[in-house]
């Protein structure tokens, strides 16, 4: 028998949770009191949209991420919709466009204007009539630019192609009718290529949402799932649900076999439903109760045990629904991993929530900020209907860096001296004398190689002092050799930057005492 350690050693086992000072919360808002089983919640870098209440139809809130503090009872909504919205979601790859579903039967499209509104929004940029009764749940491809679905109580999910001509869709792409009861989940693989659903008969399935094929179903009398999350590129899914002692139970399944769960694991008696969060950048799975304030959180790896409990963050304020803010929008320098924005009806206030890795060092921390996914699209949605899959398109979360898509190759840099004929020279030919050109050249190529030599001797000074030496270093030979390199160089480039933005910031102070001085010596 194999000796193993008491602990496992993780990057993330000291994460704790930090909810924000009255001052950075969003006070005043008045969230909806419908007892749906939805987060009620959305959010992205700009805006956090909220269900609200509203007389005579459903309504949202959509409030700018910096405008914490107090909110106006007369802040404008966005209510077009005759019954109460039950679920909103932004597009992942447009952060003015917002989707929303209602009791009215309908899933409408709205735009946001990018300057504040001073009026509510009445008129939909879509509106997308499929389903014959109330419709309970959307969700955004993760992929495919404009592919949204939407599921409801005629237990119908409805694939739509926002690319179809025309305000008013009628005609959705897909209608997938495989399930007997309400679905209550869904959920995307990486590439969108699998859906993973939860029924109202406890049920786990798996389907091609093209094909309309059930793949895996899953009928476990242990663990009646509420929940259902893919965890990324580890081929599993995890579930929320109860035990048959009705005990809230987390799940853990392989997505190809679910015919057994991997691991089950109690949590305790309490009724509220569990939303689970999973982070596929940190491996981290949250699990948040409604009407609980306590958020826990897990590491997920590849082998047995495959669930591991690192802590809880614990509050007394319950919450009704949450948001998650998307990794773009996190503070890496506070080295904040997660983001949560809690919905606590009792006080009619947002409150963030950040996870925060506690480091000491203020630079950027590689290691728990890999590459992920950004925010422009892999596919269109005619090449995703077609049956293409591809992978999101990934970013770096290092400030000044740029999309991986289109990241360019480092140019070429020749040390060679040598210049050309001026072009204000080349245009004066036939009036200046040669000798004269040939005298100006010769000056100003002796210029540029004082100042070349004076620029190379400052730059391999601020390389090696970085603790990285391109010219003993050997050029990259793969691709994230290659990319190491490029991400180093952005950060010099931000470095140099701030040093001549403070520079200007000293002469123009040096500027205003020579100014003072003079005045004062004038008066004398």
């Amino acid at each position: 028998m194999s000796w193993q350690p008491q602990y496992r050693c993780s990057k993330f086992r000291h994460v704790f949770g930090k909810s924000a000072n009255k001052e950075n919360c969003y006070d005043c808002v008045p969230i909806t009191k419908s007892v749906h089983d939805n987060h009620f919640c959305a959010v992205n870098q700009h805006f956090i949209a909220v269900v609200t209440e509203c007389a005579g139809g459903g309504a949202f809130l959509v409030i700018p991420v910096q405008q914490t503090g107090k909110l106006d009872q007369h802040h404008p909504k966005v209510s077009g919709h005759k019954g109460n919205v039950l679920d909103i979601k932004w597009n992942p790859f447009n952060d003015f466009i917002i989707a929303s579903c209602s009791e009215d039967t309908t899933v409408k499209i709205w735009e946001i204007p990018k300057n504040l509104f001073s009026k509510n929004i009445t008129d939909a940029q879509k509106e997308l009539q499929g389903h014959s009764r109330r419709v309970a749940l959307i969700e955004w491809h993760p992929t495919a630019n404009n592919i949204l679905f939407s599921t409801g109580y005629d237990y119908k999910i409805l694939i739509w192609n926002l690319d179809t001509p025309g305000s008013v869709i009628q005609k959705p792409v897909k209608t997938i009718d495989s399930h007997k009861d309400v679905v209550l989940s869904m959920s995307f693989n990486g590439d969108g290529s699998l859906i993973a659903t939860t029924c109202k008969d406890r049920k786990i399935r798996v389907i091609d949402p093209r094909q309309g094929i059930v793949l895996q179903e899953a009928n476990c009398k242990s663990h009646k799932a509420s929940k259902v999350l893919f965890l990324g590129s580890l081929k599993k899914l995890v579930s929320t649900g109860t035990s048959r002692w009705n005990n809230r139970q987390i799940a853990l399944w392989n997505q190809d076999n679910l015919s057994v769960p991997l691991q089950e694991e109690d949590l305790d008696g309490s009724s509220g439903l569990l939303f689970p969060f999973y982070d596929q950048d940190t491996q981290m799975l949250y699990v948040a109760g409604k009407g609980d304030g306590n958020i826990r959180y897990y590491e997920i790896s590849t082998e047995k045990p495959y669930l591991h409990y690192l802590t809880e963050y614990r509050s007394l304020l319950p919450q009704k629904g949450i948001g998650v803010m998307p990794k773009r929008g996190l503070d890496v320098s506070a080295c904040e991993i997660f983001r949560f924005y809690k919905l606590i009806t009792i006080k009619s206030l947002i409150e963030p929530v950040s996870m925060i890795v506690p480091r000491r060092s203020e630079s950027y921390q590689e290691d728990i900020y890999p590459l992920t996914a950004g925010g422009k699209p892999a596919l269109t949605a005619q090449e995703w209907l077609s049956g293409i899959n591809k992978g999101p398109l990934l970013i770096s979360l290092r400030p000044g860096s740029e999309d991986l898509h289109s990241i360019p190759l480092p140019p070429h840099i020749e040390l060679s001296l040598t210049t050309t004929q001026p072009k204000m020279f080349q245009d004066k030919t036939d009036r200046v004398p040669m000798w004269e050109l040939q005298h100006q050249a010769k000056v100003r190529s002796e210029k540029v190689q004082k100042k070349g030599e004076g620029c190379l001797r400052e730059l391999r000074q601020s390389l090696v002092s970085n603790g990285f030496d391109l010219f003993e270093c050997p050029p990259p030979k793969t691709e994230n050799e290659l990319l190491q390199m490029f991400y180093r160089q952005q950060e010099e480039i931000r470095r140099l930057r701030e040093l001549v933005n403070q520079r200007d910031i000293h002469i123009k102070q040096l500027e205003l005492e020579i100014k003072n001085v003079r005045n004062g010596s004038s008066n004398y």
